[in-house]
């Protein structure tokens, strides 16, 4: 489906219906990463785990009903790593205490992404709104859907062009791995047998994660700045120092090598086209209009 920003998504949607939407929102979000800087990286990604699957509905925010199908948020690319879950809740029941049935938590979510790349990397852009929330959340979408952190670069490529993404903004989005955590299950593979990582950082790296894998602690996706989204992460992968699969492959592959390179040289470009690139992301596959509903909590369908 193609992700290009919906025409009936806009900037200020809310800006009559529900003015103070989004500065609760910012403040929210602010409160939860001065807290605890992994949150906001955990709503960035919340953000696209949402949009990746079933286009950006909310339908990750769904809990499991007792006796029903099971959710997005229960498979294992969300549980337990998922983060972030109680903020939007929590902006959510301060937004219906002065505006009920106005903001999406869809859009909610869109917003704190927003917050989060401006509170970490002073990334800062207007977030076309209208979105509505999505009344189904199916365990069984996830994994068609949303990358794995052992795809190659191709297959990375192919997974966000079937979102209408290119394979330039699938390297820039990427670079939200420059903050936030990942589990040790999720690359330990890697720690022994693949010669592209970086030797002193493997040794780092094994230092913290069990070889019989009886405990999966969590290790920082960009070891020099783990806290602010910056370029820095694609310097990384030039040295041998990215983390997941799909994070080096980014550096090995001749299909986006290039990107890589010139992410690492130029900064403030990079955060640029990270800004475009969210934007065009939180525009996959919306539902507007009369579609979906208003969800009154971000956990259930009304």
């Amino acid at each position: 489906m193609d992700a290009a920003v919906s025409s009936s998504l806009r900037v200020g949607f809310y800006r009559r219906s529900c003015p103070a939407a989004e500065s609760i929102i910012a403040r929210t979000v602010r409160r939860a990463v001065s807290q605890n800087p992994d949150i906001g990286a955990g709503l960035i990604r919340l953000h696209f785990h949402d949009c990746f699957v079933r286009g950006c509905d909310g339908s990750v925010l769904l809990k499991s009903l007792p006796g029903g199908p099971k959710a997005e948020r229960d498979h294992p690319a969300n549980n337990p790593g998922l983060r972030g879950f109680n903020v939007i809740s929590k902006a959510k029941r301060r937004i219906e205490r002065i505006c009920p049935n106005t903001v999406s938590c869809a859009d909610i979510l869109a917003f704190a992404a927003r917050d989060s790349s401006q509170i970490l990397g002073r990334i800062n852009y207007p977030v076309p709104a209208g979105r509505r929330d999505g009344l189904v959340s199916s365990f069984n979408e996830v994994t068609p859907n949303l990358p794995s952190p052992r795809l190659t670069a191709d297959q990375l490529i192919q997974n966000f062009a079937s979102k209408g993404l290119s394979a330039d903004e699938m390297v820039t989005l990427s670079g939200a791995h420059s903050i936030g955590r990942s589990r040790c299950s999720s690359f330990s593979d890697r720690l022994y047998n693949d010669p592209s990582l970086d030797r002193n950082y493997a040794a780092t790296l094994k230092a913290t994660c069990p070889a019989n894998g009886g405990s999966d602690p969590t290790v920082a996706m960009d070891p020099a700045t783990p806290n602010r989204l910056d370029n820095t992460y694609y310097a990384e992968l030039r040295a041998g120092r990215g983390l997941l699969t799909t994070d080096q492959t980014l550096a090995e592959s001749p299909a986006t090598r290039g990107y890589v390179d010139m992410n690492a040289r130029f900064g403030v470009a990079w955060a640029g086209k990270f800004a475009r690139a969210m934007v065009k992301m939180g525009s996959i596959d919306v539902l507007t209009g009369n579609q979906g509903e208003i969800r009154r909590r971000c956990s259930m369908v009304n």
